[in-house]
């Protein structure tokens, strides 16, 4: 089966903007040298890499070790992120947001259609 270099750079790329990570940081956190990761995320030189090199992206990018080595294998990584119990919060507390702005924002219509 052929190599999915695609698939890998569209996932760093995509994960780089959830996090707001920038090349530079990529580097410093997986320990790889700049030319390599600018290489694999806009896959410039797409050839074999070690599994190794795609370890240490894929956990600098705060993913399982094996992620970008499935993602290049063509095959599903999940959902890294399910059933993080932060994530899963978030949401929660997203939802009430959107429920008390949903009721200010009625408030204030009532508010304003009062006042004509």
């Amino acid at each position: 089966m052929s190599k999915d270099w695609d698939a890998v750079s569209a996932a760093i790329t995509t994960r780089m903007a959830e996090l707001d990570m920038k090349q530079t940081e990529l580097k410093e956190r997986s320990g790889l040298a700049l030319q390599t990761v600018r290489e694999i995320q806009l896959n410039l030189q797409p050839r074999d890499r070690s599994k190794r090199t795609l370890t240490a992206m894929s956990e600098a990018l705060g993913w399982p070790s094996d992620h970008l080595w499935l993602v290049l294998e063509g095959k599903d990584p999940g959902d890294p992120d399910a059933g993080d119990p932060v994530l899963t919060e978030l949401a929660v507390l997203k939802d009430a947001i959107t429920v008390l702005v949903d009721r200010v924002d009625a408030i204030e219509r009532r508010l304003a259609a009062d006042a004509e």
